[in-house]
């Protein structure tokens, strides 16, 4: 069956996924841009890694805004699903290791795109929103995998040790570990363990 003679409904359903599809690589190209330099990508260089025109490019997405908006929310969901909650039942040291083996993953993964979220951000709420959900993410997940030593602290002193644990794991300071002070990964992740642990109130006898 030719295109032409095909239903209409499946020529724009064929169109529809065509265009998806090209939405997609562009965010692709655009995450993977930052991952090479620590510049922020043109719509020119986007769009020559994509494999499409500068026209393809703005025919998706109103601006280079737009782009990030969508690249932050593609990020955003392809990490959630990869730093599954693992081992939040365990003991001490067994939830330890495998919050900051996910933590320090992430970090490792996508660290380009957070400092290019954070550098521009400027005026826009969609941009502050997304750095907002994030952060909150990290609290929760620190929430889980630390209750049963977080449940023996009043309100004020859990707030304090979440902050200071999330203030302990963000990105930039995985990046200094790495970068600045040259640790390898696990050097890097046995520095958070270790402080980490340090925070942690002494966990309740079952």
């Amino acid at each position: 069956m030719s295109a032409e003679s095909a239903p209409k409904s499946a020529r724009v359903d064929g169109r529809r996924l065509r265009s998806a599809r090209t939405k997609q690589l562009i965010i692709e190209a655009y995450l993977t841009l930052l991952r090479e330099s620590p510049q922020i990508p043109t719509a020119a260089t986007i769009a020559e890694r994509a494999g499409y025109s500068v026209r393809s490019v703005f025919e998706r997405f109103a601006d280079l805004h737009a782009l990030r908006v969508a690249a932050t929310d593609y990020a955003f969901t392809q990490g959630t699903a990869q730093a599954v909650a693992r081992d939040f039942s365990g003991d001490r040291q067994t939830r330890l290791k495998s919050h900051v083996e996910t933590r320090s993953w992430i970090c490792e993964q996508w660290m380009p795109l957070w400092r290019a979220l954070n550098a521009n951000q400027g005026d826009s709420a969609e941009l502050k929103s997304r750095i907002i959900l994030v952060r909150q993410a990290i609290l929760k997940r620190i929430e889980l995998m630390y209750e049963p030593e977080l449940a023996t602290l009043d309100e004020m002193a859990k707030r304090q040790t979440l902050i200071a644990i999330e203030s302990l794991i963000d990105f930039e300071s995985w990046a200094r570990m790495r970068e600045f002070s040259n640790l390898s990964v696990e050097e890097a992740r046995e520095v958070w363990i270790v402080s980490i642990d340090r925070l942690l109130p002494p966990t309740p006898v079952s």
